[in-house]
């Protein structure tokens, strides 16, 4: 397991994990949050908060109030039972994990802010990608958060709707139709701090998903970005390289206009949290029920 740690600000650090087996990860995640929680109870230190950005080897995991009903099928893959919400689900490669090791306290965020900002960014994001290099098959499709069940969903406007028809939080009209998830949630909190975090499919093997109710969700359709946008894996490893341009600009003579890479979405998501983490980004309303 390779790992690069990186200063975003003088309050958020992010580290980076290759290849990364997830209970030496998890192990290691419990170990720095316990440490935290004791320099703040101790010496009232207050230590930068940490957004762990992760690709691990294949595993199922199953939350702590999980039910094995909800493994279908066993197969090679190691089924691990762990300490965050939710019921069970998978990481490998081509998946994005990010997990945030947060003081919810000195951000004076809520449970509920935290899950809202989680949201939020991967929308902000998915959009992005689906507006600059999704193809006009898709433009009537959009990322949205449910208001009954955690994760980002993909939803489509049927053609009879009018542009601005349909609030964005609300994706239960009868023109609008649910197309499946990408992107999913899961978090712990002890003594006010967060760990664990979000799951995103990017260009991974939907195929683990069928062994699983994926969160529990019998029938639920798991998606990937690379099925709505062109995705290039071919720009550059470093994730930072190529940090500092925008999406659509050519990188290189491979590169064409509608063409993103797996970094790219990984850098924009983690420039998204870091605002929202400096107050930069403020939540959005969410329609009641």
């Amino acid at each position: 397991m390779q790992n690069t740690t990186q200063p975003l600000n003088d309050t958020l650090i992010r580290k980076s994990l290759s290849a990364a087996d997830y209970v030496t990860t998890l192990d290691a995640m419990l170990a720095r949050t316990l440490a935290r929680i004791d320099l703040k109870k101790q010496q009232g230190l207050r230590t930068p908060d940490e957004l762990w950005i992760v690709d691990h080897n294949d595993v199922y995991t199953l939350g702590q109030a999980g039910k094995e009903e909800h493994i279908l099928q066993r197969t090679n893959t190691p089924i691990i039972k762990t300490d965050r919400g939710g019921q069970v689900t998978w990481h490998g490669h081509g998946q994005l994990v990010i997990y945030w090791l947060f003081d919810l306290d000195s951000l004076s965020w809520s449970v509920r802010n935290l899950v809202s900002h989680a949201e939020q960014a991967i929308e902000d994001v998915i959009n992005e990608c689906l507006l600059d290099t999704a193809s006009s098959d898709n433009a009537n499709i959009s990322a949205r958060a449910r208001r009954d069940a955690p994760g980002v969903y993909l939803y489509a406007d049927m053609p009879n709707q009018r542009n601005g028809e349909t609030d964005a939080a609300d994706a239960s009209t009868d023109n609008t139709i649910m197309l499946g998830k990408m992107a999913s949630l899961g978090f712990k909190i002890k003594h006010g701090f967060s760990y664990h975090g979000i799951a995103i499919n990017l260009d991974c093997d939907l195929s683990a998903f069928n062994a699983i109710n994926p969160c529990g969700y019998a029938g639920m359709q798991m998606l990937r970005l690379s099925d709505f946008v062109a995705m290039n894996r071919d720009i550059s490893d470093d994730i930072n390289t190529n940090a500092d341009k925008p999406i659509g600009n050519p990188i290189d003579s491979q590169q064409t206009r509608h063409s993103i890479s797996y970094e790219q979405v990984t850098q924009k998501l983690i420039d998204n949290i870091a605002k929202r983490h400096a107050g930069l980004i403020e939540l959005r309303s969410i329609a009641p029920k």
